[in-house]
């Protein structure tokens, strides 16, 4: 694409040089991966500032630069007020604006985001509609997976993800979409025709003000969906009507909002709900029928994500005998109340709970369906939100028999300052104990456990790393839980 027509997205810039033949081949904001015919966009991070790798760009291919500060280059320099911005116009423009070839939803909200967009990936397949799935776990374009960094990647990764969507014929969309990323704006250009939100809890307040500003950042996903309307293109709010800001969440869309709940009065609604060890099961009431549903996804806050799933899924116009054939054959999604199953007369279950509301709803269902006594492996993320970890610590003892309190991803923190956060005003010592390497206590957990013990290994899920400091060593709770049982059973 020649540079001129590129930059025909923007309505002001100036520019140091001729443009008019320059041909833009790939846009790059990592010096890195920039090629020869490459756009570098400078970008100003919290951490980096690509203004100062003009250099290192032009050295490996750059034909253009784009930046808000002054700098020098042998190409051409076109200067704007927000790069920021720039980068999601661009990059929508640069591969043809992808979501208007595709239906998009996101999901946005505290808990419950990656099993809802996988719940909606097995109902969309299930109807034969080929799916795209971006989230915390990974990146899916029909079967293919790859790697992701962030829940929510920047602009440009996500204008080029949805390309490549469009190229491999995907129909359908999902996408989690985070408080950080609503805030940066990297959802910028992106089209939705559904926003979903699940609930609202303490979590980031790291990044964000405080829980007004939280929820102030996760309602732009509504209020992006536009302010008109039009006979072919009709967009949903999805809202958890059980969650008290759903009134104020309303107020931020004027799309058609459609409610799902368990206690105040919704559109789409479980009653008779009935909880196992083994599922769950509710008469699931909604506007276009009523039926039973049969699931094997444990817990209250998997009926919630069911039924934030369903409603997502009959505004998109999913049969409801489809919606309860999907619900029906899913199991588990990675690291989501998981069970690790060797055969062991107790159970070892993984979760990615690492806000003190997830930690408590998944606690308060392992309670509910223990037989014995539940044990809780639990530690807090370094360099985040401290306010939380004497709440994550508290929730522990409230619900489990026993807690060893252990390292999450420390990053830069000290380890013992995190242990020290979470547990300097707990006042029973006797239930909860400190280990420090995250690995010992997994063993010590499930050296614990007897028959009829529930051992929950929480905060990680599905993750393969644990960061210390700036590196990513290879760590899987699940692993290591299965290779403690085995050492145990042998």
């Amino acid at each position: 694409m020649k540079l001129k027509e590129l930059l025909s997205s923007l309505s002001f810039y100036n520019r140091n040089s001729l443009i008019e033949d320059v041909e833009i081949t790939n846009i790059a904001i990592d010096s890195r991966e920039v090629k020869q015919g490459s756009l570098f966009i400078c970008i100003a991070g919290f951490t980096v500032n690509g203004h100062q790798y003009v250099k290192e760009a032009v050295n490996n291919g750059a034909v253009a630069i784009i930046a808000e500060q002054e700098v020098t280059a042998p190409v051409p320099v076109i200067y704007l007020t927000d790069t920021h911005r720039a980068l999601a116009m661009l990059a929508a423009k640069f591969y043809h604006y992808p979501t208007h070839k595709l239906a998009l939803i996101g999901v946005t909200g505290t808990n419950g985001k990656t099993t809802i967009t996988y719940l909606l990936e097995r109902m969309f397949n299930t109807n034969n509609i080929k799916t795209g799935v971006i989230g915390t776990i990974q990146t899916k374009i029909g079967h293919q997976t790859y790697p992701v960094e962030n829940t929510t990647p920047n602009a440009l990764i996500l204008q080029r993800t949805f390309h490549e969507m469009v190229d491999a014929d995907v129909e359908q969309a999902i996408m989690e979409v985070s408080s950080h990323a609503l805030d940066l704006g990297r959802v910028y250009g992106c089209k939705f025709d559904i926003a979903i939100f699940t609930n609202l809890s303490q979590d980031h307040l790291d990044y964000h003000k405080n829980m007004d500003d939280y929820f102030h950042a996760k309602s732009l996903l509504f209020a992006q969906l536009g302010n008109s309307y039009h006979n072919n293109e009709k967009k949903f709010a999805v809202i958890n009507e059980d969650d008290p800001v759903s009134n104020l969440l309303k107020r931020s869309t004027a799309q058609q909002v459609i409610t799902y709940g368990c206690h105040n009065k919704a559109d789409i609604m479980a009653r008779d709900i009935a909880l196992t060890a083994k599922g769950s099961t509710f008469y699931l009431v909604t506007p276009i029928g009523n039926i039973t549903i049969k699931s094997k996804l444990i817990g209250m806050f998997n009926v919630y994500n069911m039924l934030a799933a369903t409603a997502a899924a009959i505004v998109a116009k999913i049969p409801l005998t489809i919606i309860k054939i999907a619900l029906e054959n899913i199991s588990s999604i990675d690291g989501r109340f998981e069970t690790v199953s060797l055969g062991q007369p107790y159970s070892v279950i993984v979760d990615y709970a690492h806000t003190p509301d997830s930690l408590e709803n998944v606690l308060q269902t392992s309670k509910e369906i223990a037989k014995r006594k539940v044990y809780v492996v639990v530690g807090c993320g370094g360099d985040r939100d401290r306010s939380k970890r004497p709440l994550m610590a508290a929730i522990a003892l409230k619900y489990a028999d026993y807690a060893i309190f252990t390292s999450d991803n420390p990053r830069t923190e000290d380890p013992k300052v995190i242990l020290d956060d979470m547990t300097k005003e707990l006042t029973e010592p006797q239930k909860f104990e400190v280990i420090i390497e995250r690995k010992i206590a997994i063993n010590k957990a499930i050296q614990y456990a007897r028959k009829d013990d529930i051992v929950l290994i929480a905060g990680k899920g599905h993750e393969t790393y644990q960061q210390i400091g700036h590196v990513k060593y290879d760590f899987d709770d699940r692993e290591v839980a299965r290779e403690a049982i085995k050492a145990k059973e042998k």
